[in-house]
């Protein structure tokens, strides 16, 4: 499953994104990373990307927010998965609704919180490719 899958990740912690390149890229997937929203959505809008790994505190703010709204605008990139990977709750004290996911915050197909597991990483983004593969299937 991983062959052939390219991911983006978008967060401004150069330490964070090494590590995580570095379990991704173990497991086979082609990587690569943008450290400012601004070269983050431009990397959106000209390359081709299976998978979005998304930090929200970015920038001046929640700017991981903007960029996932604009996806979710945009006819080329709102069928692209995201995960957001966040240490929000530790940075402003924010409590997220009771479930991972909440489509009142924002559009996203899952959160989870920094530090990631290794493991949990992989399983959430195997997961998403498999389900947008699930859905193109169905001609979606």
């Amino acid at each position: 499953m991983t062959e052939g899958k390219k991911l983006l990740i978008i967060d401004d912690d150069p330490d964070f994104v090494e590590g995580i390149i570095s379990v991704l890229k173990t497991a086979g997937y082609e990587v690569d990373a943008k450290y400012n929203p601004k070269e983050g959505f431009k990397a959106l809008e000209t390359g081709k990307y299976d998978l979005l790994l998304l930090d929200i505190m970015m920038g001046r703010g929640a700017e991981g927010v903007m960029i996932a709204r604009k996806m979710r605008k945009d006819p080329k990139l709102r069928k692209m998965p995201v995960l957001i990977i966040t240490g929000i709750r530790e940075q402003i004290a924010y409590l997220f609704p009771g479930s991972a996911v909440s489509p009142h915050f924002v559009e996203i197909d899952e959160l989870v919180e920094k530090p990631v597991e290794p493991k949990l990483l992989l399983d959430r983004v195997s997961a998403l490719l498999q389900a947008a593969e699930a859905k193109k299937a169905e001609g979606e």
